[in-house]
């Protein structure tokens, strides 16, 4: 998409969501509020493509505001996060989409002659090996996850801890390009996606890290991650939407804030996708890596101080 094609559907999208805001569609009584909706779809967008850690924030940006509904409400929570992350990857799918269907045509046409045989073969092959690691931790261990990981002090580990690696990876020297990853080295990657189940981790800060590790370029790093997010959280809202959405029990009023969260994630998510690409085109990655180190401090300070508690 061109910067001009992006920015105004990402404004549309943006407006469209404030209006239904504005007008408290779906709001009920003693429900979850659009503006809470609003403003995580934002911050889901925006941190989902960026490298600061998506699940992170929506834990402590409620943790902060002391927003209780989705904390007490579970299954309405994990309804909303299928909305949130359908927004990313219309994001995703809208701004790469002929990169999508080019790679798609690559891996069925090398599949069929069972034979790598171009460099969209090769990529395809990166993403699909890619993306097997974070399916099979995500599909057993979860729930494991969901019950032992996301305190606000233990994201602000994650956040200073993967913040470092990330600025260490960035280190690296470029001597290398999508296509010239081996099959081991997208098995790399994939593991690394895996380790972004952990709140405060960042799915696309650790597969940029991990890329850079192996020598792929700022640019290159980037877009191989806003590719490996298309498959993995395909299935995810797939999944999710059957069990969660179809076949969940889900308060009245739902739809307003499923609408609102999906609509904001995907008009941020835009502009955090196009933003990036045009930043790491001319700098590198320390400043997310200082502003993963400042959130982090942050978490800490607020903690210490004894304004919020360091766990739920």
């Amino acid at each position: 998409m061109g910067r001009a094609a992006t920015y105004g559907t990402a404004a549309a999208l943006l407006a469209v969501a404030a209006s239904l805001t504005l007008l408290e569609v779906g709001d009920e009584p003693g429900g979850f509020p659009a503006w809470q909706a609003l403003v995580l779809g934002v911050v889901q967008g925006l941190t989902e493509l960026l490298p600061i850690s998506s699940s992170g924030h929506l834990i402590l940006v409620p943790w902060l505001g002391e927003w209780t509904y989705l904390q007490r409400n579970d299954e309405f929570n994990q309804t909303f996060d299928v909305a949130l992350h359908l927004g990313t990857l219309v994001a995703v799918v809208a701004y790469f989409r002929r990169d999508i269907a080019a790679l798609a045509a690559a891996l069925a046409g090398s599949v069929a002659r069972r034979r790598i045989r171009t460099p969209d073969e090769r990529i395809a092959w990166v993403v699909a090996v890619a993306t097997v690691p974070a399916a099979l931790v995500g599909a057993v261990g979860e729930g494991l996850i969901a019950d032992h990981l996301g305190e606000p002090w233990q994201i602000a580990i994650l956040l200073a801890a993967f913040g470092v690696v990330l600025w260490v990876a960035d280190r690296s020297p470029a001597d290398r390009s999508p296509d010239d990853l081996s099959l081991w080295g997208a098995l790399g990657i994939g593991c690394a996606q895996a380790l972004a189940l952990m709140p405060g981790v960042s799915r696309s800060g650790v597969t940029i890290s991990a890329a850079r590790f192996l020598g792929l370029g700022r640019d290159e790093a980037a877009r191989l991650s806003f590719l490996l997010l298309a498959p993995i959280v395909l299935g995810a809202v797939l999944l999710k939407g059957v069990t969660d959405v179809l076949l969940g029990d889900l308060p009245r009023g739902w739809q307003g804030p499923f609408l609102v969260g999906t609509l904001a994630a995907a008009g941020s998510g835009l502009v955090a996708i196009s933003a990036l690409l045009g930043y790491v085109r001319r700098h590198d990655y320390t400043l997310f890596a200082v502003y993963r180190l400042l959130a982090a401090a942050v978490v800490a300070l607020v903690i210490l101080t004894g304004a919020r508690g360091a766990s739920f």
